[in-house]
């Protein structure tokens, strides 16, 4: 009777082990075809990213990033670009003294300062997350909401916003001025002493230029290098580009369309309601729309979006999944006005644990597995 009752259920598991064999060999046969397609060199070779019909026009897929390229107006030099380092470091453009660009923007934080919220004069708490430095050569317009066109204008927000460096423009330069040793710095930059806020803005500019992520795992992929990445980093590029729908804002080398979505992140009518690029433009449909970050070195640059609420990628790409909902609390009067309008390219993914998880990990293949180190220099007296 046992060895019938075994004959009985080998007969119905057999054909159960056998076809999950052949879905584990056809799972196989397709990474191997996704890896020589996607690691051949040529973008022509892969998959059709799924992409919305309002994201085709100038589309531009993921890929390696370019070399940096200058202005005309501030071409790159070395002695330009250790002044603005110099610069950068130093805590005595401030109004206090105590706060430099790296404090809200320190190497070994991903260029960032690891807070939710930055932290500036006074201890005062800022509005936004204090966004990465990383591949900033590369942005159309700068700041979460877009209200600086060029790192040259960018550079002078933070230095006399009363809740960062709280530094009227006049105190910026006698600051600097101040220092003796900036004269032969700025003479060697730009041909002689006279310490002018041009200048200060185009050191600056010059050194942030060059603050370029490091090639990754994907680039030594896409470029040749077959093994570069798993076969969870693999299938988490695939997804990232058809059924995850990353691609649709975060393309481009720099992984980021450079243009501002509403992803349901206002928290109208909470303690942080931010409008974002609205403030720019007074138009609805611009009301919570932020501009896609890069999502190069994004495993290094935590907590995540412009209020720094998400502390793990796992609920960025879970908010994602679940088509980013973002319900307005019952108690709150909506002026219709004012009600944010969602990016209708967020929807609902259905993505499993498993998906969820080789997008995860092919962000970080997209992040360099260190920070980048930059000595602290020696300030001058």
């Amino acid at each position: 009777m046992k060895k019938n009752t075994l004959i009985v259920i080998a007969i119905f598991i057999a054909p159960l082990l056998i076809s999950a064999f052949a879905d584990r060999i056809d799972e196989q046969e397709e990474l191997q075809e996704l890896r020589e397609r996607y690691s051949s060199g040529r973008q022509e070779l892969w998959p059709k990213p799924h992409i919305d019909s309002a994201v085709r026009p100038g589309f531009v897929d993921i890929g390696v990033l370019p070399e940096v390229s200058y202005p005309a107006d501030n071409t790159y030099s070395k002695e330009k670009s250790l002044l603005g380092k110099l610069l950068f470091f130093d805590p005595r453009l401030s109004a206090s003294k105590q706060i430099s660009c790296a404090s809200c923007h320190d190497p070994q934080l991903g260029f960032g300062d690891g807070k939710s919220l930055a932290h500036g004069h006074g201890r005062r708490e800022g509005k936004r997350n204090a966004m990465t430095l990383y591949n900033v050569a590369f942005y159309k317009s700068l700041m979460w909401d877009g209200r600086a066109k060029s790192l040259e204008d960018q550079v002078l927000l933070p230095t006399q916003d009363h809740l960062e460096m709280n530094t009227p423009l006049d105190t910026l330069i006698a600051h600097v001025k101040a220092v003796r040793g900036y004269a032969k710095y700025f003479e060697q930059a730009f041909g002689d002493k006279q310490i002018t806020l041009r200048r200060i803005q185009q050191a600056l500019a010059t050194f942030e230029r060059g603050i370029v992520s490091h090639p990754t795992k994907f680039d030594r992929f896409v470029q040749g290098q077959a093994d570069a990445l798993n076969d969870e980093e693999l299938t988490g590029l695939h997804l990232f580009r058809t059924k995850a729908r990353c691609i649709n804002c975060h393309n481009t080398p720099l992984f980021s369309d450079n243009l501002f979505h509403n992803d349901g992140q206002a928290l109208y009518g909470s303690k942080q309601q931010d409008f974002g690029h609205y403030h720019l433009t007074g138009d609805q449909k611009d009301i919570g729309a932020f501009r896609t970050p890069s999502l190069r070195n994004t495993g290094l640059t935590g907590p995540w979006m412009h209020h720094g609420n998400f502390p793990t990628l796992r609920d960025v790409v879970e908010l994602y999944n679940l088509g980013n909902p973002a319900p307005i609390q019952r108690h709150v009067k909506i002026d219709e006005k004012t009600r944010p309008i969602h990016s209708p390219l967020l929807k609902r993914l259905n993505l499993s644990r498993q998906e969820v998880d080789a997008v995860i990990a092919f962000l970080q293949a997209v992040s360099t597995p260190t920070q980048r180190r930059i000595a602290m220099p020696e300030l001058p007296e």
